[in-house]
Parts: C-alpha cells; sequence; structure tokens
C-alpha cells in the first residue's frame, strides 16, 4: 500500500486541529492517521506541579521529536503504534497511550512539524496554517480558559512572555518550507478542499 505522510504546522491556536478534522472528514476516517506533535511533550511528573508550569513548552526541546519520528516510520511499515496520552493541564502523560492505526495518509501535526528538518525530510506535502496573531491569541484564550481551565490573564501573559517570542523564533520562520501556506485556518473551507485534492493526487486516486 503507498503510503504518505502529510505535515501540517502553524501557530498555538492557529486552527492546525480544525484543518484536521476537516480534511479527514474529505479523505474519509479509513484513509488517514494522525500524530500530533503536542501529543510528544516529555512528561514531567516528576516535577512538583509549580516547576511543571515554568518549563517553556514552546521551545523544540520540550518535545519527544525522536520518538514521533519513529512511530512515523512504524506507520509507513504498515504497523500499528501507541502515541503518548498527554494531559496539558497536569503536564503529565497518561500510562496508557493513545492506538493509532497505519492508513494511506500520515498526518503530522503541530507547531514546530515543519521547524524539525528531521521530520521535513520524511513529509510528501507540508502545510502551514498562516494566521495573525490577533486570531491566534483570540482562539487561545477561548480554548485555553475553557478546556484547560487556565486563567484568561495568565493565558495572556503567557502568550507575551513566552507563546509570541518563540512562534517569532521557530514556528514563523518554518512556514518557508511550506508547499501550501492556508490562510484563516479550519475556516477557509475552499483551500482545505484544494488541499485534499492535492493529497489524493499523491496517492493517485
Amino acid at each position: 500500500m503507498s503510503r504518505i505522510v502529510v505535515g501540517i504546522a502553524g501557530g498555538s491556536a492557529s486552527g492546525k486541529s480544525t484543518v484536521v478534522r476537516e480534511l479527514t472528514r474529505i479523505l474519509g476516517t479509513g484513509r488517514t492517521a494522525t500524530l500530533s506533535h503536542d501529543a510528544y511533550y516529555y512528561d514531567l511528573s516528576h516535577m512538583p506541579f509549580e516547576r511543571r508550569v515554568e518549563v517553556n513548552v514552546d521551545h523544540p526541546d520540550s518535545l519527544e521529536t525522536a520518538l514521533l519520528i519513529e512511530h512515523i516510520a512504524t506507520l509507513r511499515a504498515g504497523r500499528t503504534v501507541e502515541m503518548p496520552d498527554y494531559d496539558y493541564v497536569s503536564q503529565t502523560r497518561g500510562i496508557a497511550g493513545i492506538v493509532v492505526t497505519p492508513a494511506p495518509v500520515v498526518i503530522v501535526e503541530g507547531m514546530l512539524t515543519l521547524f524539525e528538518e528531521r521530520l521535513r525530510v520524511l513529509m510528501d506535502l507540508r502545510v502551514f496554517i498562516d494566521t495573525t496573531p490577533e486570531q491566534r491569541l483570540a482562539r487561545r484564550i477561548a480554548r485555553d480558559t475553557v478546556e484547560r481551565g487556565r486563567d484568561r490573564e495568565k493565558v495572556e501573559q503567557q502568550h507575551d512572555d513566552r507563546v509570541q517570542p518563540m512562534h517569532d523564533m521557530f514556528v514563523e520562520p518554518s512556514r518557508t518550507y511550506a508547499d501550501v501556506l492556508l490562510t484563516e485556518g479550519g475556516r477557509n473551507v475552499k483551500a482545505i478542499g484544494a488541499l485534499a485534492d492535492r493529497v489524493l493526487e499523491l496517492l493517485g486516486d
């Protein structure tokens, strides 16, 4: 079976997950397997919680990218993997992972998936979600206050102190490696449809 890898990158709260869901819907769930780079954050359970929240999770060193690379290769070889089950609230990994089964299209999504050259070389198609800082901040506030139980003021402070500087240093420069720049994230249904067509072309469908 022919298998291709599609990398989807973009800033925090740029709409990557929404794009992946819509792309999966168009292609069909049986055709896609998704690995989230964010699931590969190192387990910080050995640290007191007060120290965990000080770790810069927007820096590439906070991610176990080598394990993600291993899992991509395993899926391409037609074997099942167990993606870490990461809890963003406690910043720890669950004991059991999330089973991901092989599929013709392996989608790898995350802020830094195009920054990492060792990931880029595995990709057949590279996508960057291009949204403004204002859009990303608004979406991050909505997501983190509701889904992760965080205080709005702390979310805004973290964005200014860490998220945006790391975005400027690592994420934004990686857009130059993209084959596709997708504006507006999940709202751009037409562009996601065109992206799906490109994936199907690579598959030979």
